[in-house]
């Protein structure tokens, strides 16, 4: 489970480092995004994203099964927080689980709309407003939903979890694997904050510049729309 965790920390780098190019060029984002459509090393990448999401989910309760059988009827024992046990420790599973839901919404929102259709054969991810939004063009589709309020308090929602769910399980991934000594553990734990932190802003800020943007223009998203289609 911790090298799958770790596996999916690097993507998250990658996919934040991605959408950043958004908040500054709508066609350096397209250019990313037709890089990494339907090409081969692209749907190899995505399958062996696909195979790590599986295997840390079926670890997360493997290990949550384990956890109870050991404790047997001793779990309903003690109800108060254990002194030095942080509140994501104890809700990795609660967390993981709208992880995952925010993750369908991500599937729906943009990878079904984009590489999918591509893999279909479709040339249409999206008609708005009469203007059609190829699976290519990423930030017409970021542009468009995140104009939407209700989109982005779910994205913000899903984001803080992911922040929860990372900030335990990144330096808890680290130890696992040997990295444990008891003059790193606070270190770690500080080194996985920040760099989560890091990470979840860098996600966050996509969303609610686009979502400020529409906001202050309501004619911003088709200008900006017809923008990315040269």
């Amino acid at each position: 489970m911790s090298i799958s965790g770790l596996g999916l920390i690097l993507f998250l780098t990658f996919h934040m480092a991605m959408n950043a190019v958004a908040l500054f060029s709508g066609e350096g984002y397209n250019m990313v995004c037709e890089f990494l459509g339907a090409n081969w090393y692209a749907l190899v990448a995505t399958v062996g994203l696909a195979a790590l999401v599986v295997v840390h989910i079926v670890y997360a309760f493997i290990l949550q099964i384990q956890n109870r059988k050991a404790r047997g009827n001793q779990r309903y024992a003690v109800t108060a927080k254990p002194k030095g046990v942080e509140w994501a420790s104890q809700n990795m599973l609660v967390l993981g689980i709208i992880v995952i839901l925010g993750l369908a919404l991500h599937l729906v929102h943009f990878w079904s709309k984009m590489q999918l259709t591509e893999i279909l054969g479709g040339h249409e991810a999206l008609v708005y407003e009469g203007l059609v939004i190829a699976p290519t063009n990423g930030a017409a589709l970021i542009a468009y939903n995140f104009s939407q309020p209700l989109i982005v308090v779910l994205y913000v929602v899903w984001l803080a979890a992911i922040w929860f769910h990372l900030s335990h399980g990144f330096w808890s991934a680290l130890h696992t694997i040997g990295w444990n000594g008891k003059n790193w553990i606070k270190r770690l734990e500080c080194i996985s904050n920040v760099y989560t932190t890091i990470i979840v802003l860098g996600f966050i800020a996509v969303p609610i510049f686009f979502f400020v943007q529409s906001l202050m223009d309501p004619n911003f998203v088709v200008e900006y729309i017809k923008s990315t289609l040269g």
